[in-house]
């Protein structure tokens, strides 16, 4: 009996790299899926066939969960597009007649310093991954409520957990669907639905450049994308139902969580303090506290993302 047996759900970029492990492990374990993703170029500005059925990654993905005896259907539309998300939504319902689960994974990057990231590729990233998390969630989390069941897993990213060189705008989208994560537990738990987030790792599109020029034995066994997948699927399950509002990541073989940023040291002083007396204690108080910049060396293989995955135009 498999985790997810007799549920339905909806994972957005899957038809590559994360996505693609999260939707056949989903399969696996009973549920039915609707495979998602436009098919595009990893910065979303261009389709590109994947030699799989109809020359398209959706299509490629749905018959891999068919040849194991799962059900799957294909859609492609983008999450970036409110009405297009209704309609990823929808294809569920009208396949399969409901809707247990939501996995935010598409995702796109366009990499760029801040003094040289055009407007356009800040806008573009930031509606795959943040515009993209609310428009599918607003439209499952209407069929959720009226079932009295949902399980929402967002794909967050240590670039916005931590920061990460050239991401500005891949970072400030997993940042906010951090914060968005957070928001939408406490909004939509008393309707039975519990949201969290993934941070995820895997050597996929995104990461194959680290390896260049070296024998294919040397890839990680660690860095397997499908490696997120049985993760995902336990937030994804009923069995999860007390867990709402977290992060989690991956690092190797390892699950993780994170702590939300929070408190961790105070200096106080009666009736406040001036300029000068903050410069003076300031050090000594709090700057034992400072958190290092950047994410660590292991995470910068692929650490995180959905857009080492997947792609949405």
């Amino acid at each position: 009996m498999g985790l997810l047996d007799g549920r339905v759900a909806v994972v957005t970029g899957s038809g590559r790299g994360i996505g693609r492990e999260i939707a056949l492990c989903f399969a696996r374990e009973g549920a039915s899926v609707v495979v998602n993703d436009v098919g595009a170029s990893l910065d979303g500005r261009s389709s590109e066939g994947t030699g799989g059925v109809a020359g398209d990654a959706a299509s490629a993905t749905v018959a891999d969960i068919e040849a194991l005896g799962g059900r799957a259907v294909a859609s492609r539309d983008s999450v970036a597009d409110y009405e297009g998300a209704g309609r990823i939504i929808q294809t569920a319902v009208d396949a399969f007649g409901r809707l247990d689960i939501l996995v935010n994974n598409a995702g796109i990057v366009r990499d760029r310093t801040l003094l040289k990231m055009a407007e356009e590729d800040y806008d573009a990233v930031v509606a795959v991954h943040q515009k993209g998390a609310f428009n599918c969630t607003q439209h499952a989390a209407k069929h959720m409520r009226e079932a009295g069941y949902g399980r929402v897993v967002n794909m967050t990213s240590s670039a916005g957990l931590r920061g990460n060189f050239g991401q500005t705008n891949y970072a400030a989208a997993k940042a906010a669907i951090m914060g968005m994560t957070f928001v939408w537990a406490l909004e939509l738990q008393r309707y039975g639905i519990t949201v969290n987030a993934v941070a995820p790792a895997g050597l996929t599109r995104m990461t194959e450049g680290l390896f260049a020029g070296g024998e294919e034995g040397e890839k990680p066994a660690d860095e397997d994308p499908a490696l997120n997948a049985p993760l995902v699927a336990y937030l994804a399950s009923e069995e999860s139902g007390w867990v709402n509002g977290q992060v989690f990541g991956r690092t190797g073989y390892a699950f993780t969580i994170f702590q939300t940023p929070r408190q961790v040291a105070a200096m106080w002083k009666d009736g406040g303090w001036t300029p000068q007396e903050v410069a003076a204690h300031l050090p000594e108080v709090l700057g034992q506290h400072l958190q290092p910049l950047g994410m660590p060396a292991h995470a910068l293989l692929g650490g995180d993302s959905a857009a080492t995955s997947a792609t949405q135009a």
